[in-house]
């Protein structure tokens, strides 16, 4: 282990691999070896958590990273723009990469192993004739206006979840659609894995973190907190039932020139489809906005009628 030059200990950084075969051999390099608080699967072997990111990490993936640690022996986390879930081209060349300062951000935080393959790994073939299809929710909200995302997503996952093996696989609450696809479909595919979702790490003003704010600039940056503002009003008038909501987030919206919104929704938690006009009980308010250039997405859960 290398020295700082203060004399102290750098801070171990996880093993990279990049192929299958490669991450699949480092997991069972890593699971015989012995762990303190060992907590064993019921096959008698260390626990393995997985954390899939598409890289440009932050607190939030951390906070993910960090959650995986106490569930499991075995971190991995794998990092890997997937091209299957980006419909616009131009997206999926602009989004952020930079493996380096990732490596750097995960040193000491709990990470044991990185996946960071390249898309012609996971996808020998080029674009895949075989994919997981999201179903009726997966065309709403982030799926209609992002065509075939959860199906390249749900795709993703179950190739990451066959190739890992985990037993934990973690989400931020951000992504709540995302969380709600992926363990519908652990579920109905029998996956053996548990779906952990961790709850939305925000900034100081309350916008929630992503890899997306990196491309604000200064004026759309404090423009964004527009997303956290509208949730507050949201929640804010929960307790007068649905009109209320959607007049007090419509308010909090309008104003802010550089805020574009793409749709604001309120969902039931089992469903994700949208509640009805007399509907009372624990709901989930989504919104998605387009400040400036970037595309932000966020959500709170609310109790409709006090």
């Amino acid at each position: 282990m290398a020295e700082a030059s203060s004399g102290a200990l750098a801070p171990q950084l996880p093993v990279v691999a990049t192929t299958v075969a490669d991450v699949r051999r480092e997991i069972e390099i890593a699971a015989t070896r012995p762990h303190d608080g060992f907590t064993a699967s019921a096959s008698g072997r260390a626990r393995v958590a997985l954390v899939p990111t598409m890289g440009a990490l932050h607190e939030g993936h951390l906070a993910l990273v960090q959650r995986a640690a106490e569930l499991a022996d075995v971190v991995v986390v794998s990092i890997f723009v997937n091209p299957l879930q980006f419909s616009d081209p131009s997206d999926l060349e602009r989004y952020p990469r930079d493996l380096e300062g990732d490596l750097r951000t995960l040193a000491g935080r709990g990470a044991d192993i990185v996946f960071a393959p390249e898309a012609d790994e996971l996808y020998p073939d080029g674009d895949t004739a075989t994919r997981v299809t999201a179903g009726r929710v997966g065309g709403l909200f982030e799926g209609r206006s992002r065509p075939g995302h959860f199906d390249g997503v749900l795709t993703v996952v179950a190739k990451l979840i066959n190739i890992v093996g985990p037993q934990s696989i973690l989400f931020g609450e951000k992504d709540a659609q995302q969380i709600f696809l992926v363990s519908r479909m652990v579920s109905e595919l029998n996956m053996p894995v548990t779906v952990e979702a961790v709850e939305t790490v925000r900034d100081d003003d309350g916008l929630a973190l992503s890899s997306r704010n990196r491309f604000l600039d200064a004026r759309e940056r404090r423009a964004a907190v527009t997303l956290p503002h509208v949730l507050e009003a949201a929640e804010s008038a929960s307790d007068r039932g649905i009109d209320a909501v959607l007049a007090a987030a419509q308010a909090a919206a309008m104003g802010e020139q550089l805020v574009d919104l793409d749709y604001l929704a309120i969902v039931h938690p089992a469903t994700f489809l949208p509640v009805d006009d007399d509907y009372r009980g624990r709901a989930r308010v989504l919104i998605a906005a387009r400040v400036g250039e970037t595309r932000l997405i966020d959500n709170e859960l609310i109790h409709l009628g006090g």
